[in-house]
């Protein structure tokens, strides 16, 4: 797994490349903290993740409610049809603000 982190005005822009599952997370929700701990806004780049697990998708839960208690937003895009997959079946396609491409996202936030 890869993090790569830029900023697009006040937005920060997180890429996670690879796969987000148990080995990965702690990495992942170390890297998340510190974008959160300084941030409004964070949108995620999936554009490279090949694969999430339900330990990743507690990484995600918890960056959001984190920004969501201090007034922030948390949005992501770039899914592939199989991390499309688990959000959906997990139902965190409705509780999580998933757009299509980066520019959608960036102008919802």
């Amino acid at each position: 797994m890869q993090i790569n982190t830029r900023t697009s005005n006040d937005i920060h822009i997180v890429a996670i490349a690879g796969s987000l599952d148990s080995t990965t997370s702690p990495e992942a929700q170390k890297s998340l903290d510190a974008v959160v701990a300084g941030a409004k806004k964070v949108v995620l780049d999936f554009s490279q993740l090949d694969y999430i697990s339900s330990a990743g998708l507690r990484v995600l839960l918890g960056a959001a409610k984190q920004l969501r208690a201090s007034g922030g937003k948390l949005g992501m895009f770039g899914l592939n049809q199989s991390v499309k997959e688990v959000f959906e079946i997990s139902g965190f396609a409705t509780i999580l603000s998933v757009y299509q491409s980066e520019a959608d996202a960036l102008a919802a936030m």
